[in-house]
């Protein structure tokens, strides 16, 4: 953290719990053939990434994953590909807003508009609009149309904020969006799963 000026934060997994394996479970009980590969925290077939890039449609999205299961309703499809968001824990959200009185912050996540609605309506207006004012500037991939680990996405921050990459700290729990992180010299620490965010800031006291 050493000459860090802004710490970006993943959302998933890292700000937000998450269960890759529930939304799993729900495809295999649609009967979406070999779910587990379909998708997963590591692998996506081409459809996941154009609605994280904003490429298609949530309606499109929606009827293209109905297609691989067995006679599915949209809503089912809809519940479980939102099945795998959990909750958003306060003392998370407390730690974030004690290191904004120290460092930029801002979100960037992999993310899509199904998830993004599904979050507001768990939270409501109050606690979203709490949430979001956490942050300088959230990036969420469908709306910049980029997403980890392509370092564009990075890129684009870096010169929107006015920021040079080592005054950079990248917290996230894929290793491959890590990567891309790295390859352009900004700081980086890969959250793995049994540990929380909190963990990393001992002298922060919520």
């Amino acid at each position: 953290m050493k000459n860090s000026k802004a710490i970006i934060f993943d959302l998933g997994a890292v700000i937000l719990n998450i269960n890759y394996q529930n939304t799993i479970d729900a495809f295999i009980k649609l009967e979406v053939k070999n779910a587990s590969t379909f998708y997963s925290k590591k692998v996506q077939t081409d459809l996941f990434n154009q609605i994280e890039t904003g490429k298609i449609t949530a309606e499109k999205f929606l009827t293209e994953l109905q297609r691989e299961t067995k006679n599915a309703t949209i809503k089912q499809v809809t519940d479980a590909w939102n099945a795998m968001l959990l909750d958003l824990p306060e003392d998370r959200l407390e730690l974030i807003k004690a290191l904004k009185k120290e460092y930029r912050i801002y979100l960037l996540s992999n993310t899509n508009e199904i998830h993004i609605d599904a979050i507001k309506e768990q939270l409501g207006d109050k606690k979203w609009n709490g949430f979001s004012n956490l942050f300088d500037k959230m990036y969420l991939s469908h709306e910049v149309g980029m997403r980890k680990p392509n370092t564009e996405v990075f890129e684009h921050i870096l010169v929107e904020q006015k920021l040079k990459a080592e005054e950079v700290f990248f917290i996230d729990d894929s290793p491959q969006h890590i990567e891309g992180a790295k390859k352009l010299g900004i700081k980086t620490h890969h959250l793995l799963d049994n540990k929380d965010i909190i963990s990393l800031f001992p002298d922060i006291i919520l």
